[in-house]
């Protein structure tokens, strides 16, 4: 009888109970994009709080930011992850401006109509939303007349500089390619704020950017574009330039495939293996996107990309979504594209719930800059992109279902680890995993420590009941085994020595 192994299914439905309600689609300026923001704010300020980013756009305008949560907006609070999403990067693209305008009234409507899902993501998440990151571009490529239906293809996608913000960032991916090769060579949080500030050409929109990463601890993002449909996913820049598009995986490849996966298959024609390619006249070709996603330099190699810039330079794991084929639709089509992406940018934010967190603390005193490191068990074979405690000393790490030993490392105290199972649940958080580190200058406890993992677990009918639910609890009931119980130790090891025929 297989103890452990349990397979469970979950169709995750996303909320249907609700129509937005007092929400007019159309293209919204600048002007009416503010009102949209200050409205839902005023309609919830118990759940919502408007800020602007440090830096205005080249033209004065202010990036403008929406925050949601049902407790205490405008705090970070240790075990709330963070969640964000930011739209309109490219001026001419506007779908992504408008789906998340309407996903503002949504957000808003659902919490005043108690709707369970939205509930639960307010109470558990904090979300931040940017509509424009290039309000400018938007002005310029508005402002240009149709022909035959459709805007000019750049027209507005660069800021008023003509920067192109999403090769305005920091190079970090040819950084890290190079830390790639060595043994011990950084693969986290490679570049200081300072540092990145200082590098050359950076828009004030980047610049903003940039800045508002640093500050808030960002656990999951998606930036939204427009021209293809699609969820693309790191890495965005090629290894090797010479071969032009080539697959880039991160460390991270197959977490970030389910990510990217988590939005397409919730979108009606995004993961379609039937639907027609976009026409990309003078562009590049008409790609296959199985399930409705590509590998960044697989389609094609882009430096200076933000997806990028927040995995490697912060916490945040970033994709970027493609929303469909015409940057600038007509208003009366954009209710449309709402529809057709409202499960999924629902579904999306409920990631930032998968994996693990917890607080990094020595005798209740938090830690930060602590580095949570990640082994895939039972192959041994680490995960090898690491995430940083933040100022309170809780950490978040997003994994897959599976086995895993975390080991946490900080400057002044013993190195600790924990073996755990992760079974990732929807409208559940993240398990939780606490470590409490001894100093260095004190000894510490000589603790014997195993991971289990949960596939070689396979006993015989005949155990007894009580041993079964003693395993039970000491290894998923607690989702941890670490202990000098030498009994307890001796005893699991002759268990497993049965159950595997060793």
């Amino acid at each position: 009888m297989r103890l452990f192994v349990a397979v469970i299914v979950l169709h995750i439905v996303i909320s249907r109970a609700f129509e937005l309600k007092n929400f007019t689609f159309g293209d919204h300026d600048y002007q009416s994009l503010q009102n949209i923001l200050h409205e839902s704010n005023k309609k919830c300020p118990e759940i919502s709080q408007i800020y602007t980013l440090t830096e205005k756009s080249v033209e004065g305008r202010d990036l403008i930011v929406i925050e949601f949560t049902a407790d205490r907006p405008g705090t970070h609070i240790a075990g709330k992850p963070e969640f964000k999403y930011v739209g309109n990067m490219h001026g001419n693209e506007v779908v992504s401006r408008e789906v998340l305008l309407a996903l503002v009234a949504y957000l808003c409507q659902g919490y005043q109509e108690k709707d369970p899902e939205v509930v639960w993501l307010l109470q558990n998440t904090r979300i931040h939303i940017l509509p424009s990151m290039n309000p400018d571009g938007w002005e310029l490529a508005n402002s240009r007349p149709r022909k035959n239906g459709q805007k000019p293809w750049l027209d507005g996608r660069a800021n008023a500089k003509n920067v192109d913000l999403n090769r305005n960032f920091p190079e970090v991916d040819k950084l890290e390619y190079k830390y790639e090769k060595l043994e011990n060579g950084l693969n986290n949080h490679i570049m200081s704020l300072k540092k990145a500030l200082s590098v050359p050409g950076l828009a004030p929109e980047t610049r903003a950017v940039i800045k508002w990463l640093y500050s808030i601890p960002f656990v999951l993002s998606s930036n939204l574009h427009g021209g293809d449909l699609v969820a693309n996913y790191p890495y965005d820049e090629s290894r090797d330039d010479r071969q032009g598009s080539q697959y880039s995986a991160s460390p991270d490849d197959h977490l970030f495939r389910h990510l990217a996966k988590s939005y397409s298959k919730h979108h009606p024609s995004m993961a379609d293996p039937m639907r027609k390619p976009c026409d990309m006249s003078g562009d590049q070709g008409l790609p296959e996107f199985k399930d409705g996603i590509t590998n960044g330099a697989s389609w094609y190699s882009v430096s200076g990309g933000m997806q990028d810039f927040n995995y490697l330079a912060t916490n945040c794991f970033e994709i970027t979504l493609e929303l469909g084929c015409d940057k600038f639709p007509y208003p009366e089509e954009e209710k449309q594209y709402w529809k057709d992406n409202k499960a999924s940018l629902l579904n999306y934010m409920f990631q930032v719930h998968n994996g693990i967190k917890g607080v990094i603390q020595s005798d209740g005193k938090r830690i930060p800059n602590a580095t949570i490191k990640v082994v895939k068990m039972p192959s041994g074979s680490p995960i090898k992109h690491d995430v940083l405690s933040g100022k309170q000393g809780d950490y978040y790490r997003l994994l897959l279902d599976g086995d895993y030993k975390v080991r946490v490392i900080a400057e002044g105290f013993h190195p600790e680890e924990r073996c755990i199972a992760v079974a990732n649940k929807h409208m559940q958080p993240a398990q939780v995993v606490n470590f409490d580190l001894i100093p260095s200058n004190e000894e510490k406890p000589n603790k014997q420590s195993m991971c289990v993992p949960t596939k070689q677990l396979d006993l015989s009918s005949g155990t007894e009941q009580k041993l079964q639910d003693s395993l039970y609890d000491r290894i998923y009931g607690d989702y941890v085994y670490n202990t000098n119980d030498n009994q307890w130790f001796n005893y699991l090891q002759r268990i497993l020595q049965t159950a595997t025929g060793n």
